[in-house]
């Protein structure tokens, strides 16, 4: 099945270059989202922090990330059989279901792999604040762009969870296909382009730059939650 998968035909590159940055992506989304009440933006590390503080300056909303992580495939690092999530909950793509013994014990194997890194960034970039409360908010979540939409997938089975008020995911770009497998798992897709012929996700971006940890705590502590305690003293009914 892998073989198949790898050998099917590539879509056409030439694609336009939709985007300045991520930053104009951001300002782009925004626009789409001015009406989301108390809205929480959370990122899909790396790249996706970029755009999500961004797009949360625009709205005025609380940042926190998002932590999932892609399941590689044996010898294709870029191809994604799947994600798993913070909690530890693994979506497969579709090529991935009903996995041999060899292909399961790779899987298990990737996944501890995956778990430990999702670790090590869960102590770098929440080392300063706790996760953002989930309950009850409307939850934007987001990155840069959407290929096979596994990493997308698997952060909003574990943000589902936690019973927010909506779930929205909102990204630049996505292939069609993968975008009617992320609808399947959330409340709203705002999505700016959805191309037939779907390369990467840098494709569509004239700025595309890696994006390393020390910019992301930089960026979370810039934009980060405000207090619990602080909204919930707002919010709560005055004494009689």
């Amino acid at each position: 099945w892998l073989l198949r998968y790898l050998m099917a035909p590539s879509p056409k590159t030439g694609s336009p270059v939709l985007f300045r940055d991520r930053q104009d992506a951001a300002v782009q989304l925004a626009d789409r989202l001015l009406a989301v009440p108390d809205p929480l933006v959370l990122a899909i590390p790396r790249g996706g922090v970029l755009l999500g503080a961004a797009l949360a300056r625009e709205l005025g909303a609380d940042l926190d990330v998002v932590l999932a992580r892609k399941l590689r495939a044996p010898a294709q690092p870029e191809l994604a059989l799947g994600a798993v999530a913070e909690d530890g909950s693994i979506y497969l793509n579709h090529h991935a279901h009903a996995p041999d013994d060899e292909l399961q014990d790779y899987l298990d194997q990737e996944r501890r792999f995956q778990l430990a890194e999702i670790s090590r960034r869960k102590s770098l970039f929440r080392r300063d604040h706790p996760p953002a409360p989930i309950a009850g908010r409307s939850v934007i979540v987001t990155d840069d762009g959407i290929a096979t939409g596994s990493t997308m997938i698997a952060a909003l089975q574990t943000i589902r969870a936690q019973n927010p008020r909506e779930l929205i995911v909102a990204v630049p770009v996505a292939p069609p296909e993968r975008l009617d497998a992320v609808r399947e798992r959330c409340d709203v897709v705002v999505c700016l382009h959805a191309p037939a012929h779907f390369t990467a996700v840098g494709q569509f971006f004239e700025h595309f730059e890696p994006v390393d940890d020390d910019r992301i705590v930089a960026l979370l502590r810039e934009v980060h939650p405000r207090p619990v305690p602080a909204r919930a003293a707002a919010t709560a009914p005055h004494p009689a």
